[in-house]
């Protein structure tokens, strides 16, 4: 399933719901009293998901059907206990930042503060200069675990949508001791969506394309097989250190094409537009504005 947090221009009643694509042009919604609002409790809930698949075998029967232009589709998960991001996961993307392939993974967090849906704004903040792009996978988190066995990492997600790691370079890496989580975590700096695509969508997600377009043009193109460390290798690491829980999100590195890893670097502008594109996940859409 392809599952969706929006909003519908029909009425009050119908706003903050859950739904799930049924194809290109329609929506399923969810009902509240049922399924919640809230897909981080959806993903938390086996009974819900059961609930959910039953629904699906009786082929959406009792469902709230509206074609696709009548909703806006909103960021998926907006409250995560954790979004933790992997840096330098792709060696070709760590050479042209200057360094060489990790031998254990960089992992830093974002706040959820940072998180936007689709279409929504990423607003360039007044102390940075050299704002960047950065495709990513993201893993979401189904259940609950700590020292969790690398052959069953996998068990334990739930989903994978796009996601974009906007970094202002001279934050991150400009100023003492490199900040970089103040470079990363400014208000709209995580961009998420369009949906969730559940793991069973998605036959080997070691094995997808990934773009990132600028303004119409290819800036970086590649497949998660080059991850350097493998999607269940980095569930068994990091809940070595932390217990991961339902709704946490990964952000799984980026590839090379960068802006600051070009010659002469391409750092974002009021009026540009942002398109992450990775297979069976859709297609992530962002204008970029001055913050106000």
């Amino acid at each position: 399933m392809k599952i969706v947090s929006l909003t519908t221009d029909n009425s009050n009643s119908d706003s903050n719901r859950i739904g799930v694509l049924l194809d290109e042009d329609q929506i399923a919604i969810l009902d509240p009293n049922v399924f919640s609002t809230s897909l981080k409790t959806l993903v938390s809930s086996s009974e819900l998901m059961n609930a959910l698949r039953e629904l699906e075998n009786n082929e959406w029967s009792g469902a709230k059907v509206v074609n696709r232009s009548q909703a806006q589709i909103n960021a998926p998960i907006t409250d995560p206990q954790k979004v933790i991001c992997i840096g330098k996961n792709y060696a070709d993307h760590a050479r042209e930042m200057g360094g060489e392939p990790p031998e254990i993974p960089v992992v830093f967090n974002v706040f959820p503060s940072a998180i936007i849906g689709p279409n929504e704004a990423i607003r360039l903040p007044a102390i940075s200069e050299q704002v960047d792009f950065e495709a990513e996978l993201v893993v979401v988190i189904g259940k609950e675990g700590k020292h969790i066995p690398r052959s069953s990492a996998m068990d334990y997600v739930f989903g994978y949508c796009c996601g974009n790691d906007i970094s202002a370079r001279d934050w991150q890496k400009g100023k003492p001791g490199g900040q970089w989580l103040l470079g990363k975590t400014f208000d709209t700096f995580a961009p998420l969506g369009p949906f969730v695509a559940t793991e069973d969508e998605v036959d080997d997600p070691q094995n997808l394309d990934i773009q990132l377009r600028l303004n119409g043009e290819v800036m970086q193109s590649s497949n998660t097989q080059h991850l350097i460390f493998k999607l269940d290798f980095l569930i068994a690491h990091l809940s070595k250190f932390m217990t991961l829980c339902p709704g946490d999100l990964i952000y799984t590195g980026t590839p090379s094409g960068v802006g600051a890893g070009r010659t002469p670097p391409v750092f974002l502008g009021p009026g540009d537009k942002l398109e992450v594109e990775i297979t069976g996940l859709g297609v992530l859409s962002n204008p970029v504005i001055a913050d106000s």
